[in-house]
């Protein structure tokens, strides 16, 4: 059976989308999953590419116990976006700059916050720590939105553990 292909995206690669990929990773691997699922990550600008997730969220996945290995990457087309069976933006503006690139990936282009419970949900999107280093909102708010996200993604393709 193929895996099922998640990809988060946020503007540069090097905080939430990173931290939405290991989260989700670390939430899988805890459910026993690993072999159901890829978790990606990419940036809708070049503005980082190529360098590690931003030291702040780091520190904070580190401490968590969420390990975060790769390097700020961008989705250059909608083709590249074919290759996943789920795309998450961070916020509204993501999800629409992804569905401007692939318009037939409509169904399968979501908000990450849409899955979080309420208490964590923002119709302006995952905080973005770069600027304020309020680290810990972000990682708040990606845990309940990963942790809906899995919920859903289990129960959307009938998974259950090994």
């Amino acid at each position: 059976m193929d895996p099922i292909r998640v990809l988060f995206v946020c503007t540069g690669n090097i905080c939430r989308s990173p931290l939405a990929e290991g989260l989700l990773q670390r939430l899988i691997e805890d459910a026993g999953l690993d072999e159901r699922f890829e978790v990606d990550s990419a940036g809708t600008t070049s503005f980082h590419v190529g360098e590690p997730p931003h030291r702040g969220v780091a520190r904070l996945a580190r401490a968590h116990g969420v390990h975060l290995d790769g390097r700020a990457r961008q989705v250059t087309s909608g083709d590249e976006l074919e290759d996943y069976d789920w795309i998450i933006g961070m916020t509204p503006e993501h999800v629409e700059r992804l569905q401007w690139m692939n318009p037939d990936a409509q169904d399968r282009i979501r908000l990450l916050l849409d899955f979080a419970d309420g208490a964590d949900r923002d119709e302006m999107g995952v905080h973005d720590p770069y600027y304020d280093d309020d680290f810990q909102r972000t990682y708040d708010q990606v845990e309940s939105g990963c942790r809906g996200l899995l919920d859903f993604l289990r129960q959307e393709h009938a998974v259950d553990a090994a």
